[in-house]
């Protein structure tokens, strides 16, 4: 997207880790700044994910801590760390489907980090935030009861299909600015549910890139869930669970507005 909103055609394959390790982004920028690329008419057509399918989708769980708070438990000494398959993402407008036996689905509004290089054993903060190619919107929908009451680990709970709505947009670093100042707002039915800011994160971006680094090798295109502030319906009275029809939107501050119809899996 340029400076007056038009979508451009990059003319390339998709965005994903090869694009990003190969200097894309800086490709793309240059040939908008020489006037090369051609305006895209995106009538009728789907808007999808902003990058292709991550190589892993990792999330970082309890980090905010109001958020923490609602849900019963202490604010973590160290990142809490989860993996979420990397088939549930899709489109920033697709369709949230319930899973079949499920009465706790839930919403979480959540600022994406999408990694631009490979990085291992990152040992300062400027080094993580170097490996971040942009930000973008995400949507960790998670199921309580699958997550929380069947066993095992979070992960069944958090890696159905279609629970990772991504965009609409991936926001380079440079145009963000400062990640940890960006307000995420989300709604159900209208109504507002969440309302925070990524100032009041526990572990910020670069904490999180990090001490990631350090326990598994973190490539092009991969995905970081960095935490949702407080407002999932878990921790609401009477926990009003999404349902088919149910409509949900979200936003975080300059990387656009998400919508979903909720359907039945």
């Amino acid at each position: 997207m340029d400076a007056d909103g038009n979508l451009r055609d990059i003319g390339e394959p998709d965005i994903d880790g090869a694009f990003l390790a190969s200097g894309g982004v800086a490709r793309v920028r240059e040939a908008l700044e020489r006037g090369t690329l051609p305006v895209a008419d995106a009538g009728g057509l789907r808007v999808g994910a902003p990058v292709a399918r991550p190589g892993k989708i990792v999330c970082i769980g309890l980090n905010y801590r109001d958020h923490a708070a609602e849900s019963g438990a202490e604010p973590p000494a160290e990142p809490v760390v989860f993996m979420k398959a990397s088939d549930t993402m899709v489109g920033p407008y697709d369709e949230v489907l319930v899973p079949r036996g499920s009465v706790k689905t839930d919403w979480e509004v959540e600022l994406a980090v999408v990694i631009g290089r490979h990085a291992r054993y990152l040992e300062s903060r400027e080094e993580a935030l170097d490996a971040v190619a942009g930000y973008a919107v995400a949507n960790d929908v998670s199921e309580r009861e699958f997550q929380l009451e069947r066993g095992g680990q979070w992960d069944k709970g958090k890696s159905c299909e279609t629970f990772n709505p991504l965009g609409p947009w991936l926001v380079t670093a440079d145009e963000v600015g400062d990640p940890q100042d960006l307000a995420l707002r989300l709604w159900v039915n209208g109504e507002q549910r969440q309302d925070g800011s990524t100032k009041d994160m526990i572990f910020d971006v670069a904490e999180i890139v990090r001490y990631l680094s350090h326990f598994m090798v973190l490539e092009p295109g991969d995905l970081i869930n960095t935490g949702t502030p407080a407002g999932v319906a878990m921790g609401m009275p009477g926990q009003p669970y999404l349902r088919a029809g149910d409509v949900v939107e979200l936003e975080i501050e300059g990387l656009g507005r998400q919508r979903q119809t909720v359907g039945q899996a």
